[in-house]
């Protein structure tokens, strides 16, 4: 692994980039706040249509900017030129992008051996009462057992998972992964993966991976 630039190669966070990628962690997270009081306020319609109107304001003046279409269509992807497309999705990835309000705060790392993770999902993931979303769930498996497949070298993108749903996995609490691969075989990857809250397995994943080419992403990337 290229561990002078991957992102993934240790359980500390990685610094950003630059002043301008730290700015846009911090608007992230703050996003991520409002986004949770927005789902559990009990505010008047009187301060929510203020908000409203404070939200608006500001997507305005961001629409006013530069925009891209897509972490690859980006400029900022210059100044990642020497480093490596994980770098990327590091940052802006819609599951654990750290510059992604989307994204829970979602750290994964490696060693050889396996692939690890920790986050604490707040309300706003919540399905079934005090419980993470079913859905949630399965995308924090697809990115993490992604994540894990480039312990192989070669790395794909999904074709088939599968998840155990063993019992309610609850929200605010750390949860924690581990994975592993299972097999690699000509154009075929197999992980898998458990998520453990408070010592016990919540569920568990298995995950196929298919190797594409350069040529084949190169196509992705321009969308055709």
């Amino acid at each position: 692994m290229p561990s002078k630039y991957y992102p993934f190669d240790s359980e500390t966070l990685k610094e950003p980039l630059d002043e301008r990628w730290a700015a846009r962690r911090k608007a992230a997270d703050a996003t991520r706040r409002l986004i949770e009081n927005l789902v559990n306020t009990k505010a008047s319609v009187e301060e929510l249509e203020q908000l409203a109107e404070a939200i608006s304001f500001q997507a305005d003046n961001l629409e006013k900017q530069p925009m891209a279409k897509g972490r690859f269509d980006s400029t900022d992807a210059v100044a990642f030129e020497q480093k490596t497309i994980s770098e990327l999705s590091y940052e802006l990835n819609p599951v654990e992008g750290k510059s992604n309000p989307l994204a829970p705060p979602l750290n994964i790392w490696m060693d050889d051996e396996g692939v690890y993770g920790k986050t604490m999902l707040g309300w706003q993931y919540e399905g079934p009462p005090n419980t993470v979303h079913g859905g949630y769930v399965a995308a924090l498996f697809d990115q993490f057992l992604g994540i894990g497949q480039k312990i192989t070298g070669h790395p794909g993108v999904t074709g088939q998972m599968s998840v155990k749903y063993l019992k309610p996995t609850p929200l605010n609490t750390e949860l924690t992964f581990q994975g592993r691969l299972k097999e690699s075989e000509g154009r075929r990857i197999i992980m898998t993966a458990e998520i453990l809250a408070n010592g016990a397995v919540t569920a568990t994943a298995e995950c196929l991976f298919i190797r594409i080419n350069a040529e084949a992403f190169k196509r992705m990337k321009e969308g055709t």
